[in-house]
């Protein structure tokens, strides 16, 4: 026969409190003391590392189309040729021309580590129904996944270059200058879309596969998908998709979806800051040994000397730098969902 567990009884002192089976469960703010116990085995490790690497991945949207850079330290460089002029001027017989300059620019950017953990009492791991560690392990991946996401997100939406969907009302087009403009009518359309690939090429942006790609919110997705233009070039076989949360390809883009884009509320209006780009538009910090790390402790190790609780835990350090403007554009639409919508 089952019983109800008070989670409450395995609790200490109280930062923050979660409804969970209609029972109150406080995790554990205390002091962590670590002793001389030996580690996990080598197995288990390696089963949690996997985990939190897997639940991570999912999440990673935008950190997946960056151009990663290897690097020890906190601190990298890239570095890129200028370009040089079309030699239009036809040489006189006998004169050298004037000369370019070749140059080089640096781009610098540094890594910043983040982490967290949540402890679980001996008590509730021994009680529970559920393998309440691999749990935990899960969440946290989840978590570490998000968290690295967004701080690569953050850094991209502060790009200089963007462009404003026009609101349409009646099939007329009015343009919209700035976020404060925008509103549900500003929506994402198989003509704006045209209009950034063309950008993109204008600008000589590589492409990733054939592909340009656009990393949408699904408010913006359903805009788009309730096109004509969109359902007729959908009739048929789709290309395959190569990325986490792909969804479809329009004029020579290839669609991510996610609800990580970034959602600003200006007044009662839901805005969204999609991101259009080519290959190598930014790059991602790969620090050795600093990568992402899951750190699960059993409560012989850190559970103090009478083994109270385990603690499960992930850090990593994260960098991110845009690297070309001309190849990242950033999309600010509104929705037919702008007026329920809420800020992230």
């Amino acid at each position: 026969m089952r019983r109800k567990i008070n989670l409450q009884l395995f609790g200490n002192v109280a930062p923050t409190t979660v409804t969970a089976n209609d029972q109150i469960v406080t995790p554990l703010n205390t002091t962590l003391q670590n002793t001389t116990t030996a580690d996990m085995s080598p197995t288990m490790k390696t089963f949690y590392d996997t985990s939190l690497l897997e639940n991570a991945r999912e999440a990673m949207v935008f950190t997946q189309l960056g151009e990663k850079q290897a690097m020890k330290g906190n601190k990298v460089e890239w570095r890129k040729f200028n370009t040089f002029e079309k030699a239009m001027t036809p040489l006189t017989e006998g004169i050298n021309p004037t000369g370019q300059t070749f140059g080089m620019t640096s781009i610098e950017a540094t890594t910043t580590q983040h982490g967290t953990y949540t402890a679980v009492t001996d008590r509730l791991e021994y009680e529970s129904y559920d393998d309440v560690i691999y749990g935990a392990t899960e969440e946290m991946g989840a978590s570490a996944g998000e968290t690295f996401d967004t701080l690569t997100r953050n850094i991209l939406v502060a790009g200089n270059s963007v462009v404003y969907a026009p609101k349409i009302v009646g099939g007329v087009e009015t343009p919209v200058s700035s976020r404060a403009d925008l509103d549900a009518t500003a929506i994402l359309t198989p003509k704006l879309v045209a209009q950034i690939a063309t950008w993109l090429k204008k600008n000589k942006a590589p492409k990733i596969g054939g592909y340009f790609v656009m990393v949408i919110h699904p408010s913006q997705a359903y805009d788009l998908r309730n096109s004509d233009e969109w359902k007729e070039s959908h009739k048929y076989a789709d290309v395959a998709p190569i990325f986490n949360g792909e969804i479809g390809t329009l004029h020579g883009i290839r669609f991510i979806e996610s609800n990580n884009v970034k959602v600003t509320k200006v007044g009662s209006v839901a805005t969204y800051q999609s991101l259009a780009l080519g290959a190598k538009s930014f790059g991602v910090l790969d620090p050795a040994g600093e990568g992402m790390e899951m750190i699960v402790k059993d409560k012989s190790q850190i559970g103090g000397a009478l083994n109270l609780f385990s603690t499960i835990g992930y850090k990593f350090c994260h960098g991110a730098k845009i690297l070309y403007e001309e190849r990242l554009l950033r999309v600010e639409t509104g929705s037919y969902y702008s007026d329920v919508d809420d800020e992230n």
